[in-house]
């Protein structure tokens, strides 16, 4: 399916781009997000006239993503968890987690945001998660798993 891309789409294309993508990502994600449109020949030169709108919106959320990165970078978040004598967690500390000892210290971060490499963190100590605040912005961040005895 062909599509036009409204906004910057990671592996994809950038704002503009005239792709061709599978119909279900299409129809099932890009479309209903907001992030395509079939492209159509109305559907461009639609486009057409809409674009500057289009890159000034995407610039502004560029922009915002930049300052919370600068407050957000290099920040320290402390999620309490309950574990054993030797450090292991019983459970995980999961990226929800994250996401909400995040929203306490009043960065509003959805969980979907948050990428942990290697998984859900499992032990007692410092990790480093990265935290995807737009398409080109990735804040850097240390939690800190403190361990509750129970």
């Amino acid at each position: 399916m062909q599509i036009i891309l409204l906004e910057k789409v990671l592996n994809l294309g950038q704002l503009g781009d005239v792709v061709k993508v599978k119909e279900g990502y299409a129809r099932n994600f890009l479309i209903p997000h907001g992030k395509a449109r079939r492209a159509t020949d109305t559907a461009i030169k639609e486009f057409e006239a809409r674009r500057s709108d289009l890159e000034k919106a995407q610039s502004d959320r560029l922009s915002a993503a930049e300052a919370v990165n600068a407050k957000l970078s290099g920040s320290t978040v402390r999620v309490p968890a309950k574990a054993g004598v030797d450090g292991k967690l019983f459970g995980s500390v999961t990226n929800f987690d994250i996401a909400e000892a995040l929203a306490k210290q009043g960065f509003v971060v959805n969980k979907g945001q948050i990428r942990m490499p290697q998984g859900p963190l499992k032990a007692v100590g410092e990790h480093h998660v990265s935290v995807a605040l737009h398409t080109d912005v990735a804040a850097d961040v240390t939690v800190l798993v403190v361990g509750e005895q129970g």
